[in-house]
Formats: C-alpha cells, structure tokens, sequence
C-alpha cells in the first residue's frame, strides 16, 4: 500500500513586542506506509474569517450597543471536524512511480467563523477564550488584552488559508494517485456574561492542522480526507477522473 500523510499543527504560537512576529517552529509528522519522519518546520498559517472587516464581530441583533467588559465565557458543544480543501486529478503512474504533475483544486476555504446575538467582544478576544477552551493556547491570562502583548495565530482574524499544492509525496510504486489537503476544524457556542447579569450567545469556529495527504485509488481510502478526496477523483463518475 503506498500513502503519505502530512499533518502541521497550527499551536497557540506568541510573539511578543513591536508587532514582528517570531513564530516558534511547527513538527511536522511524515507518516508513509507505517515510517514516520519528524521535520522543524519555520512559519504559520491561519485564516481569516465571517467577522467585519475591522475584526469586530458580526451581530445577528442587537446593533448599537456595546459590549461589557470584564464578562466571562461559557463554552459548550466543542466538537472537531476533518474539512477537505483541496484536491488534484487523478495521474496514473507506472513501475517506479514518479512525481505527480497534477495541480489541487479548491474546494473549500477554511476561515474563522465568530458569530453572536447582541453587542460581543472583539473576535481575536472570542477566539483567545476559545484558543484556550481547546487547548489551542496556552496562556495564564484572562484575556488577550490582559497577555501583556503576546499575540496568538488562532485569534488572527486576517491570516489567510493554507496553500495547496505545498508538501508533496512522490509516490515510488504504480498506481492511481491523488493529491489532497484539508484542515482540522473546531466549533462550539459561547455564552459571554457580563457583570451585571446580561448575556450574549454566539457560536465561533477556527481550524488547528493543516493536514496534507497523498492516496492510491486502488486502495480503500483510510480516513474521512481521503474519502472525500475518493468521491473527488477516484470514483468513476468522478470529475478529476481522466475522460471527465
């Protein structure tokens, strides 16, 4: 069975200061056919998002008012999902494989998603909390505001998706071969409540990993990426399939 898959994960990386960014570096995990290879990898990608232009947050009501200051959050329904961005062609290889030629296509653009129903706090501070609520980062800080100037990647409203086409697998063996890439998404609601007692509801969304695969259509695809990339390319009626 030849496959490959890349997975760079996208952490709570800070910078601190004049507003450079130093990004610490990413591990990347090579997985082909059962090796695995760790590699450093240097910079950071993010996305950008369903917030307003200035990064204040879309209200579905309420407009006019502003938001309290000193609320708090509640965080609920967190759940993770696989998102398939990109995908290429089908290439057929023979003995030996070869590197595949073959550009992705999008399919879907990852962005932050920060959504609320009355006056909220600025999205980066929405995304700070719910960095935190995943894990995503790790800060002692109540609130972004309050971190003393580090800055986070999964709060950057204005960063944009991952590229495609980066990171590619040259398969050495015959077969049907297809280029993907997807993200790993995370969602939940919020309750934000103020001191006196007043909340606002919303709902946010960002994506943590960006993942990178290559799979043999002659093989059962293994993961949800690769199925969709299969439905995609693979199957016979499929309209990356050579004819179509």
């Amino acid at each position: 069975m030849t496959s490959a898959v890349i997975m760079v994960r996208t952490p709570g990386v800070r910078a601190r200061g004049d507003g450079g960014r130093r990004m610490r570096g990413t591990v990347r995990r090579v997985c082909v056919a059962g090796l695995v290879v760790g590699a450093l990898v240097t910079g950071l990608t993010a996305c950008t998002g369903e917030t307003e232009g200035d990064g204040t947050v879309r209200e579905t009501g309420g407009a006019g008012a502003k938001a309290c200051a000193k609320g708090t959050f509640t965080w609920s329904h967190v759940t993770t999902r696989d998102r398939l961005t990109g995908v290429s062609e089908l290439e057929r290889l023979g003995a030996g494989g070869g590197a595949l030629r073959n550009p992705m296509r999008r399919v879907y653009t990852p962005r932050p998603s920060v959504r609320a129903d009355g006056p909220a706090p600025p999205a980066a501070e929405i995304l700070f909390s719910f960095g935190k609520k995943t894990g995503e980062i790790d800060s002692d800080a109540r609130t972004l505001a309050e971190s003393g100037g580090d800055t986070w990647a999964f709060t950057d409203v204005r960063l944009p998706a991952p590229e495609l086409d980066d990171d590619r697998v040259t398969p050495r063996a015959a077969g049907e071969f297809v280029h993907y890439a997807g993200v790993r998404e995370v969602s939940a609601d919020f309750r934000y409540t103020c001191p006196d007692g007043r909340t606002v509801s919303g709902h946010a969304r960002n994506w943590t990993v960006d993942i990178g695969g290559l799979m043999d259509c002659e093989e059962k695809a293994d993961s949800p990426l690769a199925r969709a990339a299969a439905r995609h390319s693979c199957e016979p009626s499929a309209p990356g399939r050579p004819g179509h």
